[in-house]
């Protein structure tokens, strides 16, 4: 395959010494665009498929040699003769591991001469044919890549760099031969592209300001690591959850060998407090926007319990405050591709995404509304940006014997809940009327208008616990009968149905087709809408901890996840208020406190749309 490149030009070379005046002006083969869009006019099955190797900038395993990242191209053969092409990237540490997409596809090389036969997802069945190249990258140590997975450390936040570096004339890369192969074919623009790990993999690379990277489509990805696996202090994923991870990815035939660097990883990832340190700050991705200039195509499930909502909210947040091109979606599911969501309008979407950014097809995709919120199972529904316009910070205070409203509670009010270690979600929100030992729970009354909330509430609260540490928890909930997305049960919001469909151009060995999905609804009495979770000691800082006066008052101020929910009319908003919560963290307070709460100075921070006049409307 590498020696194709010098061979097509020898041929060139020597029709041009006797060919006519027109053949030898014949131009090179050109993209063709129709409706507003590229048209699959290169072959699939007859593409140049190659398997490449670069030297790293850095050693993972500490073996003193520089890591090797291997990654597969796919690209029409017109390229060969002329074409110059943008690159679509989904670099991942999945590919020989749990794999990818909703029917788990591997990497498949079947006649064992190096290259793929089979290549998960449809990204190179779709695009490939419509004047795209493809790259499946290999994260350092995973798949046919050497070194050691790191777990969103720098070694593999700059791996897929290393190609967008090769694909500007920027490093070298050879095949397995070690013959060395240059991308003569690039039109000098990419995108990556990916869910979950592979898209904390796009948002690493795009933050480095690497020159190439034009785009990045980010679905359900961590942007924070430190809140993938904590929130304001609290351990949600312990028992050395970071080098655990390192291990379902690694490349099964190292993980003996990577053991010393898991190791590494177990030590210095702080378990034992929760708090922020250096660790967490080489794995976020936040603060490093003002780096990025690639454009974002943003996905994420409201209910993604595994990614939660706040690594879409911070990072959307930066991405504003640095005037970064920008759309987004966001569904009513939890863990899932928008392919297997809303997947005609996904393809479509995505297809103008990358004509526009990477082909320069004039579209009018940045000139529609910015945000596509789905609002019920298949109910879909635009806004100018999100949170969505008017979204205002309103104050709804508690009040003695369970009431919310808008005005504070008398100054001597206080009420108190014993934390209990053990409670369930299911147990906290429950019953809301009535009164339980190691709960708080303050309910409106049925609402007489729609109230729509949009962004990230906040517990306002000041409280005294009688032991030196305590968490203190929240969870807003809609009281009333509906039929919802059913983000909580297998498939979280899908059902996966044994009909297909296909998207692209096939090979005798590859197609793109897949399994069609439908939505996952049920019918509950109750839903919870959002949740937060912070530990008494961080109130100052999430990087150092402050033992607590017993006795003593302190004011706390935390973030719920971020949502955007309609509360219907004739339900109840319920504020539920807990200390430990055990379905919300892997680490429940083990002090046990008694907590008392001031409730004049205790409220929730709901991002009302239409702020206080639309609370009093709604009859708050």
């Amino acid at each position: 395959m590498t020696r194709l490149p010098f061979l097509t030009a020898v041929v060139a070379v020597a029709l041009a010494v006797t060919a006519t005046p027109a053949l030898a002006a014949d131009p090179p083969p050109q993209i063709v665009v129709s409706g507003g869009v590229t048209q699959p006019v290169f072959g699939y099955a007859d593409a140049i498929r190659e398997r490449l190797f670069i030297d790293s900038t850095f050693d993972s395993d500490h073996d003193g040699l520089r890591d090797i990242i291997a990654f597969d191209v796919i690209r029409p053969r017109a390229t060969e003769q002329g074409l110059k092409v943008p690159v679509v990237m989904d670099a991942s540490p999945y590919y020989s591991t749990l794999c990818r997409g909703n029917e788990s596809e591997c990497k498949q090389d079947l006649d064992g001469d190096g290259l793929l036969d089979k290549w998960p997802l449809f990204y190179d069945n779709y695009f490939v044919p419509r004047g795209y190249a493809v790259i499946q990258l290999d994260m350092v140590g995973t798949s046919n890549s050497t070194g050691c997975p790191t777990t969103n450390a720098n070694e593999d936040n700059l791996s897929a760099k290393q190609a967008i570096n090769w694909l500007n004339g920027r490093a070298t890369a050879r095949d397995a031969a070690g013959n060395v192969v240059e991308a003569d074919w690039d039109n000098g623009r990419s995108a990556m592209i990916g869910k979950s790990y592979d898209g904390s993999l796009a948002l690493a690379t795009a933050v480095t300001g690497v020159k190439g990277l034009t785009t990045v489509v980010p679905i359900s990805p961590p942007s924070e690591y430190y809140d993938y696996v904590r929130s304001n202090g609290v351990v949600t994923r312990g028992g050395d959850y970071v080098s655990y991870l390192a291990n379902v990815v690694t490349n099964p035939s190292r993980r003996d060998y990577c053991a010393p660097v898991r190791a590494e990883i177990g030590a210095a990832d702080g378990d034992e407090t929760g708090d922020y340190t250096a660790f967490w700050n080489e794995r976020s991705y936040v603060k490093k926007v003002p780096n990025q200039t690639a454009s974002v195509l943003f996905y994420h499930g409201l209910n993604d319990d595994n990614v939660r909502p706040d690594h879409f909210s911070k990072y959307w947040a930066a991405l504003a405050e640095n005037n970064i091109p920008r759309k987004a979606w966001l569904s009513q599911e939890g863990h899932v591709d928008p392919f297997d969501v809303r997947r005609e309008v996904w393809v479509s979407t995505l297809h103008r995404w990358f004509d526009f950014w990477l082909h320069g097809v004039a579209n009018g995709i940045m000139d529609e509304p910015r945000v596509d919120i789905e609002r019920s199972a298949d109910v879909w529904e635009t806004h100018a940006d999100w949170p969505v316009p008017g979204s205002t910070p309103t104050e709804v205070y508690f009040q003695p014997g369970g009431d919310l409203g808008l005005v504070p509670a008398a100054a001597s009010a206080t009420e108190s809940l014993q934390d209990s270690t053990t409670q369930s979600q299911n147990t906290m929100v429950q019953n809301p009327d009535a009164v339980q030992p190691n709960r708080l729970a303050y309910v409106s009354g049925p609402l007489t208008a729609d109230l729509h909330v949009s962004g990230t509430a906040r517990l306002q609260v000041r409280a005294a616990a009688d032991k030196t540490d305590t968490n203190l928890g929240v969870i807003l909930v809609d009281y009333g009968t509906a039929t919802r997305v059913a983000h909580r049960q297998p498939g979280e919001g899908i059902v996966t149905l044994t009909t297909q469909d296909c998207w692209g151009e096939s090979s005798a060995t590859d197609d793109g087709c897949y399994r069609q999905t439908a939505k996952r609804t049920a019918t509950a009495d109750l839903e919870v809408v959002t949740k937060g979770i912070h530990d008494a000691a961080n109130r100052e800082s999430i990087r150092v901890a402050a033992p607590l006066t017993p006795g003593t008052a302190y004011n706390y101020d935390f973030p719920l996840l971020p949502e955007d929910y309609v509360f219907p009319a004739g339900h109840r908003i319920g504020v539920i208020v807990v200390g430990s919560y055990p379905q919300y963290s892997s680490q429940s307070d083990p002090n046990n406190a008694r907590i008392t709460y001031q409730l004049r100075s205790s409220r929730i921070l709901l991002p009302i749309v239409g702020g206080t006049a639309a609370a009093h409307a709604a009859g708050l």
